[in-house]
């Protein structure tokens, strides 16, 4: 047989072994017992310890081909420290070892095998997360302030320096300068909007001064000068908007009237705010002024003579080109009249206001018949009898409002040292917050009338030469009727 046959023929045996020849493996499973525990394979031989119940476990298997993935470092192959210890093989037998599985190696002073959570571990996994938290917390509240730090000092800059405002706002004027140039020299409702915008967005807020169901009250900073700032809840966007157009009324700027200065939707970062800013008054409204201060014969003669003045200016007509609607309040009482620091009255809170145009004799607001404060409401809007097509009855209706104020400031009339206690009118025959039921009963149904002291009608009056002065509280409504004109005199105050 020459060397070519005998290469052909070896390579048709080891080809023959190679299909035909199997991998002879020991096996510790039941299914190999009947084979005296070995098995065949294409694939490898496996011997492997591992621990199970405390119990050291041997295994030896035979491992097919098609499970041998990835090929090089199969999973089927894989220990895992300190819990497995695998070994494969490719050839006849060669699972027959004892495997050994390895402990894990111990790090000193560690306290805990490698690869599981030590007590320092665990608290820094746990602390970690929450101190990160806390850091951008943290952050996020200093951000916070240095922006609203920056805001402010750039308000203040803005005040402090007049090239930041509207060239029209001169340098040498002051807020009154300029109200009382523009209301003079132009149409009488007040400055122009971009001196208004301009104002309102200069003004510094110093601190809160009263509270209502529109919002809030401020005093503000502005030049130097104090200024009031209410402001307005978004919800009362449309009371704001009212009020504001009723206050820039053409002629309407009166000295018993609260001087209007500017309205601005002012934004502050968070929320658009309603702006409507005005003369500040130290004392507050009447209201508060009675409750702490009693009143001489010639302090009660002046409060209701300019609150009377500055009624009679609102329902004043103003005939012309540049005149002025009449104007009926609705919402009378001593929370709605400022005293000023010449403790004079002047009007506020213009919300629920009326205008009157006289060419087509309107009303320019849908009639609400009961609108106002329940304890102020006149007669014959308590029971719905008021004629709301008739101007006049508006005005009437506040002309009772204004008997009732006069009442409040006649009680705290300290005459020869004799004065009652600040009350509101109806005190004793209502509750504190009365209903329309109840108020029609006592007003309407009972024809009741707030109660006048018996001291009243017995006190002395004094007629001089050449002035008559009334100097008991009884007289102050009958000396009104004298000044005010007839169309606003009432039977019942």
């Amino acid at each position: 047989m020459d060397r070519t046959q005998m290469l052909i023929l070896s390579f048709v045996v080891l080809g023959f072994v190679g299909v035909c020849g199997a991998l002879l493996c020991n096996c510790t499973t039941s299914q190999c017992e009947k084979n005296g525990y070995r098995c065949e394979t294409t694939g490898a031989c496996m011997a492997s310890t591992s621990f199970i119940d405390g119990q050291e476990q041997h295994v030896r298997i035979c491992i097919d081909k098609d499970k041998l993935v990835p090929p090089g470092q199969p999973f089927f192959c894989l220990s895992a420290e300190g819990l497995l210890n695998i070994h494969c093989c490719y050839t006849d037998y060669c699972n027959s070892l004892d495997l050994k599985v390895p402990s894990v190696t111990v790090q000193p002073d560690s306290g805990a095998p490698m690869g599981g959570w030590g007590p320092v571990e665990l608290a820094a996994v746990v602390a970690g997360p929450v101190f990160v938290l806390c850091v951008l917390v943290l952050l996020g509240l200093f951000l916070f302030q240095h922006h609203q730090r920056a805001y402010g000092h750039r308000q203040r800059l803005e005040v402090e320096d007049p090239s930041t405002e509207h060239l029209y706002l001169a340098k040498d004027k002051t807020l009154q300068d300029l109200i009382y140039d523009l209301s003079t020299s132009g149409s009488g409702s007040g400055l122009p909007l971009f001196v208004q915008r301009t104002v309102a967005r200069t003004i510094v807020l110093q601190e809160i001064i009263g509270k209502g169901r529109f919002g809030e009250v401020w005093r503000g900073k502005w030049r130097g000068g104090d200024v009031a700032v209410k402001i307005f809840s978004s919800r009362e966007e449309r009371s704001w908007f009212r009020e504001a157009e009723i206050y820039q009324t053409i002629m309407l700027r009166h000295e018993n009237i609260l001087g209007f200065i500017a309205a601005d939707n002012k934004d502050n970062g968070t929320w658009t705010q309603l702006w409507l800013v005005s003369d500040y008054h130290e004392h507050g409204s009447l209201f508060d002024y009675l409750n702490r201060y009693t009143v001489t014969i010639e302090g009660m003669i002046k409060l209701a003579l300019s609150a009377a003045s500055g009624l009679a200016h609102l329902h004043m007509e103003i005939l012309g080109t540049q005149g002025k609607p009449g104007i009926a309040h609705r919402d009378l009482k001593s929370k709605n009249i400022l005293v000023k620091k010449n403790l004079t009255c002047a009007i506020a809170d213009l919300g629920l206001a009326v205008r009157h145009e006289s060419a087509t004799d309107t009303i320019d607001i849908a009639p609400n018949q009961r609108v106002g404060t329940k304890r102020y409401m006149a007669p014959e809007v308590l029971d719905e009898s008021i004629n709301m097509h008739h101007f006049d009855s508006f005005k009437c209706a506040d002309i009772y409002a204004l008997g009732l104020v006069y009442w409040e400031i006649a009680r705290r009339c300290n005459a020869g040292g004799i004065h009652e206690e600040y009350q509101l009118p109806y005190y004793d025959l209502v509750p504190s917050d009365p209903s329309i039921e109840e108020m029609r009963k006592v007003v309407c149904d009972q024809r009741l009338r707030p109660n006048v002291p018996n001291w009243w009608q017995s006190y002395e009056v004094h007629t001089h030469t050449h002035t008559h002065t009334h100097t008991h509280p009884y007289f102050l409504v009958g000396y009104m009727a004298h000044v005010l004109p007839p169309p606003y005199l009432r039977p019942c105050v």
